[in-house]
């Protein structure tokens, strides 16, 4: 298991190891892929963004929960962006392989984990629990 993560790491911090895997791809896959991960790098600083908004200008809700929501966006940032630099190596090595690309389940998380703080917030604003 270590040996796996530390095998991913190096990949992260070193991606021109990847061209010692299988051949180079129609550089057009490339670049979608690196537009994809660029694409979930802008959703985790919008989730940045969103998580200092709550902290800073949602003051009528309690410190808490207040503090709460934009942990948990903040949380939900820092998860995307690893997330953005890890799809993009699996992607790239199984485009290198000849491989299916990769399926994940993230997209379905996050949105979800988005909803749920969006509703959270909805719901205290409508039902008056954002006193003070």
């Amino acid at each position: 298991m270590l040996d796996r993560i530390s095998a991913t790491l190096r990949l992260w911090f070193a991606p021109q190891r990847l061209r010692d895997e299988g051949t180079t791809p129609d550089y057009r896959f490339s670049l979608a892929n690196e537009r994809t991960f660029l694409a979930w790098i802008r959703t985790a600083l919008a989730l940045v963004a969103g998580g200092i908004a709550v902290d800073q200008f949602l003051t009528d809700l309690r410190w808490g929960v207040r503090t709460g929501v934009a942990i948990v966006l903040l949380a939900g940032a820092a998860l995307c962006a690893f997330r953005a630099v890890n799809h993009w190596v699996r992607c790239e090595r199984a485009m290198r392989r000849g491989e299916d690309l990769p399926a994940s389940r993230f997209p379905v998380l996050l949105a979800s984990g988005t909803a749920f703080a969006a509703l959270l917030v909805i719901a205290l604003v409508v039902l008056g629990l954002a006193g003070r």
